[in-house]
């Protein structure tokens, strides 16, 4: 947000803006660190750390340093990895540490370094209106070279951040950008032709938008969510995606009398729940800063509650899907269990098969257990959860 609003007001050039956001999202990512070795330089804090983070090219900087900040520089580079503490080298907050060390062992500091990485670009194939190969020979053709993404049957990747907004392929809705995990959330519903459907927190609705073209504008997509202003987002991704079976509808809570009515109707559930948001550092690198124990603690008890109202809308042998983009287990497997041991009438169906079913390559190398278990550094997407059931007949 400080970003676009510094950007309306500087009138700055494509390279330009790059390199400042690249900037910014670099001192976030590398606080810690950077902090540090901030505190042995001269000048103000704020400088420092910009000089640390800089993403342009070195002789640019140096152009615009005194001697002094060269000398207070170049120590700074000859400063090796291996001599800094861990809280310097992992650039996290301390209370996120220990639970991922426990979950994840050896594998904590390649995690730390693909959450650090800056992330691609991915974007939806909308199936609704073209092929995957298709689109991908078009932005060819516009001088945009992708690959198709490993998992998704939808996805194409881009190396770096392209202007997409003035493309044929984005205005007219063949693409639409979504993290290759989004879309295995998507996939994973498995919405089908003329089917009762609910997207349950859609947000701004990238994954409404999946489910509908899965869908093929058939049948009736809900797309709730308590924010207005989010769904207001929708509208114009709605009108360009072609779909006309999606039905935005705010609501005020999870218990809201509209979620009500639709009780024992629904053939497939989506909760996307509001969430930590930790799987997207290398998008937001900014969240991890923001977060806190009790943070976690209250959107555990609001994903419950969420989980808990949803279910109701199921029908019998309607599919649940429950979903983050975080990595913690407290807000993922600990949540799956919890809802398992408490509702009975729903069984636990393995993610691996069902996406294998789907299409999807090497799916059993996305799961832990049941679930789908996403990681940066694995799988090269944000960190995703995803947890499915089916309602007992």
């Amino acid at each position: 947000m400080v970003l676009s609003r510094f950007f309306r007001e500087y009138r700055l050039g494509p390279r330009e803006r790059a390199t400042v956001a690249e900037t910014i999202y670099s001192v976030l990512r590398k606080k810690n660190l950077y902090s540090y070795l901030a505190q042995h330089g001269s000048g103000p804090l704020e400088r420092r750390l910009a000089i640390l983070g800089f993403s342009a090219e070195r002789d640019f900087l140096l152009g615009a340093l005194t001697d002094q900040e060269k000398d207070w520089l170049a120590r700074c580079d000859q400063v090796r990895a291996e001599d800094l503490m861990e809280l310097h080298r992992h650039n996290l907050p301390q209370w996120l540490v220990e639970p991922l060390k426990a979950q994840l062992g050896d594998d904590f500091w390649p995690l730390v370094q693909g959450l650090n990485a800056p992330a691609g670009l991915d974007m939806r194939v909308n199936t609704l209106k073209d092929k995957r190969a298709d689109v991908q020979k078009e932005l060819s053709k516009s001088g945009l070279k992708t690959v198709a993404t490993p998992y998704s049957p939808w996805g194409l990747r881009l190396a770096d951040k392209s202007q997409l907004g003035k493309l044929d392929a984005f205005t007219r809705g063949a693409i639409e950008v979504q993290d290759e995990g989004s879309q295995l959330l998507a996939l994973l519903v498995d919405a089908k032709r003329g089917e009762m459907v609910v997207d349950f927190c859609a947000g701004a609705g990238g994954k409404t938008l999946a489910l509908g073209a899965t869908m093929r504008n058939t049948g009736r997509l809900y797309a709730f969510d308590t924010s207005g202003h989010r769904l207001d987002a929708l509208k114009p991704r709605l009108a360009r995606s072609g779909l006309s079976n999606v039905h935005p509808v705010a609501i005020a809570h999870e218990r809201d009398d509209r979620i009500k009515r639709l009780a024992g109707k629904i053939d497939r559930v989506l909760v996307d729940a509001p969430c930590s948001g930790l799987g997207t550092l290398r998008r937001n690198p900014d969240l991890k800063w923001r977060q806190n124990p009790k943070a976690i603690e209250e959107l555990v008890a609001k994903q419950t509650a969420i989980l808990h109202s949803a279910s109701r809308l199921l029908k019998p042998g309607g599919r649940l899907v429950y979903a983050t983009c975080s990595v913690l287990q407290q807000e993922n497997e600990a949540i799956a269990q919890a809802f398992g041991a408490a509702h009975t009438e729903f069984e636990p169906l393995d993610s691996a098969p069902l996406l294998t079913q789907l299409g999807v390559e090497h799916a059993p190398s996305l799961c832990a257990g049941p679930y789908l278990r996403l990681w940066p550094h694995r799988h090269h997407t944000d960190g995703f959860f995803a947890a499915v059931w089916q309602k007992k007949a």
